[in-house]
């Protein structure tokens, strides 16, 4: 369900105030300056995709702020991402300031300090993700904010262009495609970060952790593939099979325990879809690289506690 709020309709010497009370409650603690006054205009409306939530913020030109003292008091921990629609938006945080165009996004997070910069009206589409979930994919997202994304690489352009889509469809979308569509966006938005992470030059730590992503990354675009295998691996991101592990090691984990996670972890989310109720165990099975049913039935077991069957049978009666 889309959820809509506007000035519109309120007296003038009300608009700004009411806008911050709106922007504060649809994104997190912020202060908004504008010097229109009684002429300010501004309007959001907002959605949720599982976890995550897609907005669009139509306004006229403004100065936000994310402060020290509005973190202090908050618990919010998501990054934002911005996508440009009409008009130009400026972000600054950690250190950089970029402008996003119609057509880029760039990234702030909101655990520490930003700015937006607006100098005439604008309309913006944000993808508010629990930072968490970038994380699990990606780490290091320090790096990141501020920085125009989608001019020109392919890979940047396709997480626009998805993520914006996404976003305008998103109040006719059922739940359960809801959320397995947002987690699709967050792949595809650090595939795409993690692309650009690889042609920057970063402290030795950072590459470090850009690796270990550029490594997540291939695992996961690989699931599927039974022969998927620590030597194949190593070879397409031209490392050692033993700093793979050392990668993974960071984590307190293998290659091999690694990649069983993420193959159970999407059976698991598939046993539970209602949309793949009527597909067979084996079927998913298959589908995610596991070639030995009994051997996959076992591993479920171990990990959840019980039979995929019986795992199925009580997250569709819910």
């Amino acid at each position: 369900m889309t959820i809509q709020f506007t000035t519109d309709g309120s007296p003038g010497y009300r608009r700004l105030a009411l806008w911050q009370d709106i922007v504060c409650d649809v994104f997190v603690g912020l202060d908004c300056k504008s010097d229109l006054g009684n002429a300010f205009h501004g309007s959001v409306t907002q959605a949720t995709l599982g976890k995550a939530a897609c907005s669009d913020v139509c306004s006229d030109r403004q100065h936000v702020f994310r402060t020290p003292s509005r973190i202090a008091r908050s618990d919010q921990d998501f990054v934002l991402i911005a996508l440009g629609n009409r008009g130009d938006g400026g972000v600054v945080q950690d250190g950089r300031e970029t402008v996003i165009h119609p057509g880029e996004f760039a990234l702030y997070d909101t655990t520490r300090p930003y700015e937006l910069k607006f100098n005439d009206s604008f309309t913006q589409t944000i993808f508010k993700v629990p930072r968490e979930m970038l994380q699990r994919r990606l780490r290091g997202t320090e790096t990141l904010t501020a920085i125009s994304f989608g001019a020109d690489a392919p890979l940047e352009r396709l997480a626009y262009d998805f993520i914006f889509r996404l976003c305008q469809t998103a109040d006719r979308l059922a739940p359960n495609n809801a959320a397995a569509l947002s987690e699709q966006a967050i792949d595809l938005l650090a595939m795409a970060l993690s692309e650009r992470l690889g042609t920057t030059s970063l402290p030795s730590s950072t590459h470090r952790s850009a690796l270990l992503y550029r490594l997540k990354v291939h695992i996961r675009a690989h699931l599927a593939d039974p022969e998927l295998s620590l030597a194949e691996t190593s070879a397409a991101l031209a490392i050692s099979p033993r700093y793979v592990n050392d990668l993974l090691a960071d984590e307190d984990t293998s290659f091999q325990r690694y990649v069983l996670g993420e193959r159970l972890a999407q059976c698991r989310r598939d046993l539970a879809s209602p949309v793949l109720a009527r597909r067979h165990i084996s079927e998913i099975a298959f589908a995610w690289g596991f070639n030995d049913l009994s051997h996959f039935g076992r591993v479920f077991r171990e990990h959840f506690g019980m039979s995929p069957r019986d795992f199925r049978q009580s997250q569709l009666r819910h």
